[in-house]
């Protein structure tokens, strides 16, 4: 089996044992599969009763304790996890399995691959929910917007993300699309120069609220949106249009 880098993956025929580092992927197979984690990180909060093995953050996984843990497949991430973590994983004789997500219609084919090639698992059907849910929106008027992700830095969406892509399908246009990097540091004073009609808060990574980070941009409506539902690609999707369209509705 290939993963979505085109890599070999050792996948055994028959998986029983996975752990996952990365939220919404453990999400993912948690639902598609209960029983089927063994292990995941410390952030992965969905479902809310998952009860596995923690084996710290996507940044820091304990690697003692995944290969104690005897899985038969690990869930990772290109721009989640660290490549050196994953190739010590793999020098364990641990079959890793990673995905590239840069785009909603990129996010749904990586599941199914994930969940069917990797884990060896029927095509769930909360994901063809998902891909309904996504098709059915309708038409909305353009904007233009900044999508910041962090501040102390501020740090905003640009090229090829996949937050940037779903706002799209609300008419939302990303200001920072056409920069060279993919999460570039942006100054305060460039962003509130910038050509833009709105600007989106989600609560992670960074957690934005009411009163921190709206008023960085008295002269914008701001918009303030469930992480989850803009960055995360799982079951969360299916979910994600209604939450979205509601909270980019808001004016401040």
């Amino acid at each position: 089996m290939r993963d979505d880098l085109g890599s070999t993956v050792p996948v055994p025929a028959d998986v029983r044992r996975v752990v996952s580092l990365v939220p919404s992927l453990t999400e993912a197979v948690a639902v598609s599969a209960p029983g089927l984690l063994v292990g995941a990180t410390d952030w992965c909060t969905h479902p809310a009763d998952l009860d596995v093995v923690r084996i710290r953050g996507t940044k820091n996984p304990d690697l003692a304790a995944i290969r104690a843990l005897a899985p038969d497949l690990v869930l990772a991430n290109e721009e989640e996890n660290r490549a050196a973590d994953l190739a010590a994983l793999r020098a364990a004789g641990i079959a890793v399995w990673v995905t590239r997500v840069r785009g909603l219609d990129e996010a749904f084919a990586a599941l199914e691959r994930m969940l069917v090639l990797g884990c060896r698992l029927p095509v769930p059907t909360w994901l063809d929910r998902c891909r309904t849910a996504w098709a059915a929106l309708p038409a909305a008027a353009p904007r233009r917007a900044i999508i910041p992700v962090w501040r102390r830095p501020w740090m905003v969406a640009g090229r090829d993300t996949f937050a940037a892509d779903a706002l799209t399908r609300f008419g939302v246009e990303n200001v920072f699309a056409g920069h060279a990097e993919r999460w570039p540091r942006i100054s305060l004073d460039e962003l509130r120069a910038a050509e833009a009609d709105l600007v989106v808060l989600p609560d992670e990574p960074y957690r934005f609220t009411a009163t921190d980070g709206p008023e960085a941009f008295p002269h914008l409506p701001a918009a303030l949106v469930s992480g989850r539902h803009l960055t995360w690609y799982g079951p969360s999707l299916a979910a994600a249009p209604e939450v979205l369209a509601g909270q980019l509705a808001i004016r401040g």
